[in-house]
């Protein structure tokens, strides 16, 4: 049985060396940041990977900061692949999945808390002093103990109403290895199915359900701890581990998350501005 993962980088490490038939893989690195980029092509392809068909972009960091400015490696390069699977038009939903009362699962409310919503003031950018302005909607869906409604229909009822073209769900996930804790950033064009990392599986959110574009994003913040103990026999019982220093984790990713989706949306802005209103 493979370890549990969210991760398509991982999966395709854990079942060998040789790509299967069906996955196209791409390795590039810059400097401290490696991207990959991983297609799902076909029904081989999905088998092999045990993912949907589609396309799966990793970046991995040595050690991840909030980025500073426009310059930081880091945030270009997570803005490139928004840039690359984002409609070049029309309103986006941000959408913070999971639970800000618990740390590790944190990231996706901490990320859209700093993510600039424009629905509301597009047609006043000029008398506000700014630039030409593209739609950006923002809505943290909490979990369904905390609402009791399935995310996936919260999401379905506000894409009924101000029709995106595109949503962005943001949400913490699981990995298979420690080094890729809190340094990886996964984006990818197939949706999502929260809480599957731990177990916890809910309806999934993606093209089909929404009826649009879905880019879900995530950080690898938890482990199985069975991952951290292969010894054969030896019985764990099922919990999931997290970092010590999963607070500054979250703190920082969440911000590199935000600042990434607010440059790529609001191309007339500058870092420095978007950086100023939170």
């Amino acid at each position: 049985m493979l370890p549990r993962t969210d991760l398509a980088v991982e999966r395709r490490e854990l079942i060998g060396e040789k790509i299967p038939d069906g996955v196209r893989f791409d390795e590039i690195t810059d400097g401290e940041t490696k991207t990959t980029k991983i297609e799902i092509k076909n029904e081989n392809g999905e088998k092999a990977l045990g993912k949907p068909k589609g396309r799966y972009y990793t970046v991995e960091f040595k050690n991840c900061a909030a980025p500073t400015d426009e310059n930081d490696p880091q945030l270009k390069a997570v803005i490139s692949l928004f840039d690359e699977l984002l409609p070049e038009d029309g309103t986006v939903l941000v959408a913070g999945l999971g639970n800000e009362q618990i740390t590790p699962d944190a990231l996706g409310p901490r990320t859209v808390n700093g993510v600039f919503a424009t629905r509301h003031i597009t047609d006043k950018s000029d008398q506000l002093g700014l630039p030409a302005l593209r739609q950006v909607a923002a809505v943290s869906t909490g979990v369904l103990g905390q609402t009791g409604m399935e995310t996936v229909e919260i999401l379905k009822a506000v894409c009924e109403k101000i029709k995106p073209s595109a949503v962005i769900v943001i949400d913490a996930l699981a990995s298979a290895g420690t080094k890729r804790l809190g340094r990886t950033v996964q984006i990818t064009d197939t949706g999502i199915c929260p809480g599957s990392g731990v177990g916890n599986s809910r309806a999934r959110i993606d093209r089909r359900t929404l009826d649009t574009t879905v880019i879900s994003v995530g950080v690898p913040t938890v482990i199985d701890a069975s991952s951290l103990c292969r010894e054969e026999g030896q019985n764990v019982e099922q919990m999931m581990v997290t970092p010590r220093n999963i607070d500054s984790i979250i703190s920082d990713m969440s911000r590199l998350l935000s600042m990434s989706i607010n440059m790529s949306l609001q191309k007339n802005l500058s870092f420095s501005l978007i950086n100023g209103l939170f």
